[in-house]
């Protein structure tokens, strides 16, 4: 409930602490899941205390109950293990604490977590956080990795020796961080955050040795699961043994089965590269060598042949051919003119024969009258008309007499 105050009319310290208590009750009791981080048993006391931790996002609040209610679990819950407890949130006054009343306690056992694993696996692989298209390749040869896994362990060892065995150049930036318990999410979000971000830094490896499901529950934390799938830079995770089989393998772009796998897998051995480039060089020298040998073949199978060692035979065999061709176009030719000038010899002598002027010479003469037209018959002629007579040395005047047409007389 809200309550009206203001700087001139405040409420004390004690009413308010009173009012945030009455809230409190009126919540009643809730069932409550965390990890156990604090256990204080006291000997004789009747209360056992508790510090129950939420370890995604790092929250603690304390538990009290009775000893009777502790006493019921005590032989399987200790430090470090997942419980669901019935509580009652209480908030005491004089201090301003609030804490929890647990009225009973259960230990969250294996099969339990492993149905909610199993639940949030199918939830994320729903959202699309697990699909193949989601995963980004690793480059061939980092230059600088990142490695997240505990302080001096052989997760750390196995990662570094096996890496730079196989490329001794590579060089890593190390988060070390608590790898189970309580600490362990934010610490791995964190390491894995801050690596995402140096940009020099090409491909994340999180590394932990094997431990049973209570130990590598951190690394299927939802939180650390979504930090992952964020990252711009590839990730690889190293988590445990081959059985086992954290959420954050199916999220990464890579998993491997071991960390000496992960280094196996990031990093190219040296020895086998080069190996790899002299494979490659003997082939390229001998693929070079098949092609210069095969274009030398075909360069003397092309010199071989009768073109190429005479040169000028084809010449000479088209020379011939042409000289032949040239004295037959000649003769044809000459044959042609000849036919053709016999052939106007006989057309002139034809003309010739018929010409008025050959005429003219054997004696005849032709009439024209003053307008130039021939005179053919008797009649045309009026007496004493004067004509032109042509003859073949000239032509002269004549004037046809008074008797009539000669032609008539002769007839």
């Amino acid at each position: 409930m809200a309550v009206n105050t203001s700087a001139e009319n405040p409420l004390p310290v004690g009413e308010v602490s009173r009012l945030i208590g009455g809230w409190i009750d009126r919540l009643g009791a809730v069932w409550v899941e965390g990890q156990i981080t604090q256990l204080s048993r006291r000997p004789g006391a009747g209360v056992v205390f508790l510090t129950l931790r939420d370890p995604s996002y790092d929250i603690s609040v304390g538990v009290t109950c009775y000893r009777q209610v502790f006493d019921s679990v005590a032989d399987v819950v200790s430090e470090g293990a997942r419980v669901v407890v019935l509580a009652k949130p209480e908030w005491y006054a004089p201090r301003g604490q609030l804490s929890l009343r647990a009225a009973e306690i259960r230990p969250v056992g294996v099969g339990e977590l492993l149905a909610r694993l199993e639940q949030l696996k199918k939830a994320l692989a729903a959202e699309g956080l697990f699909a193949p298209e989601r995963k980004k390749p690793l480059p061939f040869l980092p230059q600088l990795i990142g490695l997240v896994c505990g302080r001096a362990s052989a997760a750390e060892r196995d990662v570094l020796e096996n890496a730079r065995h196989r490329w001794p150049a590579v060089r890593f930036e190390v988060r070390n961080v608590a790898v189970q318990g309580v600490h362990a999410v934010p610490q791995v979000v964190q390491a894995v955050k801050e690596l995402d971000a140096l940009e020099e830094v090409d491909v994340i490896i999180v590394a932990r040795g094997g431990g049973s499901v209570e130990d590598l529950l951190p690394f299927s934390d939802e939180q650390l699961v979504r930090a992952v799938a964020g990252c711009r830079t590839p990730v690889v995770s190293a988590i445990g043994h081959e059985p086992d089989n954290p959420l954050l393998d199916h999220v990464a772009d890579l998993r491997a089965s071991t960390p000496t796998d992960a280094a196996k897998k990031v990093v190219p051995d040296v020895g086998e590269e080069l190996e790899r480039v002299r494979q490659l060089r003997d082939r390229a020298r001998r693929c070079a060598q098949a092609f210069v040998e095969r274009e030398e073949r075909g360069l003397a199978h092309a010199l071989a042949r009768p073109c190429m060692e005479d040169p000028h035979r084809m010449v000479d065999e088209r020379a011939d051919q042409v000289t032949a061709l040239v004295d037959r176009a000649r003769r044809t030719l000459g044959h042609l003119l000849d036919r053709a000038e016999s052939e106007l010899t006989h057309t002139h002598a034809r003309v010739v024969a018929l010409s008025p002027a050959a005429t003219l010479r054997r004696g005849y003469a032709v009439l024209q009258k003053a307008d130039g037209h021939v005179v053919r018959a008797p009649d045309e002629v009026a007496a004493g008309e004067a004509l032109r007579a042509r003859v073949a040395a000239g032509e002269f005047t004549v004037r046809a007499d008074g008797e009539g047409p000669v032609g008539t007389q002769g007839s």
